[in-house]
């Protein structure tokens, strides 16, 4: 089974990959994780991919690709994978779609969490990140024991500039700028499946499990 997850910022999309995943043996795939283990190795693409953001611009697309070329070629992704929030664009969708062409690769579904404004920007707003080992607390779903001190470490808890109200919003706009092409392209493929994010945890796994359960692989065909 290989899948995609897409959704807006707050929707769960990496919460849903990470239990979906290891359910399923599946791999749990990031391009923001790749990023940073290939910058962090010094690989030839990390090195190249660091040179762009270090003059504060995009790494174009198709160093994105061989990022994810070289991870789809390990041992795990065999039994199939999980890509959390890529691709971003159409036109990563396109690349992405040759590249699993060129690897005899194909996507079986595309899961779209979806979720009111209203909702994400209360899960958004009350995040707050522990300046000591980074882990994230939500006030509204798992408050911690000790106002303000992280459950973990006893570190701060802080609240990112990135998870301010009038940031949140603009993110969101962002993103569905940036998504309505890629749902069109993914949905004319008949790959889409609209699943409503707001949910519990487990709620939305249900239902994400019972959509590919019930959909015969191409292997299977």
């Amino acid at each position: 089974m290989r899948l995609i997850f897409l959704g807006p910022p707050g929707i769960g999309k990496g919460t849903q990959a990470k239990l979906i995943s290891k359910k399923n043996s599946l791999a749990h795939l990031s391009t923001g994780d790749m990023l940073r283990s290939h910058i962090k190795q010094e690989t030839e693409v990390g090195l190249l991919a660091k040179s762009y953001m270090d003059k504060g611009k995009l790494v174009p697309d198709s160093v994105v690709l061989e990022m994810v070329r070289n991870r789809l070629g390990a041992p795990d992704t065999s039994s199939g994978f999980i890509f959390d929030g890529f691709p971003r664009t159409k036109a990563q969708a396109r690349g992405f779609e040759e590249l699993l062409q060129s690897l005899d690769l194909f996507i079986d579904q595309v899961i779209y969490l979806i979720g009111d404004d209203a909702i994400l920007l209360e899960r958004l707003s009350g995040r707050r990140t522990c300046s000591k080992c980074g882990k994230i607390t939500n006030l509204i779903f798992s408050p911690p024991k000790v106002e303000k001190r992280c459950d973990q470490c006893g570190g701060e808890l802080f609240q990112r500039d990135d998870d301010k109200e009038e940031v949140i919003l603009k993110r969101l706009d962002v993103y569905r700028d940036q998504t309505k092409p890629l749902v069109e392209y993914y949905d004319k493929k008949g790959l889409l499946v609209w699943i409503s994010g707001i949910e519990t945890v487990k709620e939305v796994a249900g239902k994400i499990e019972e959509h590919f359960n019930d959909k015969p692989t191409k292997e299977s065909c």
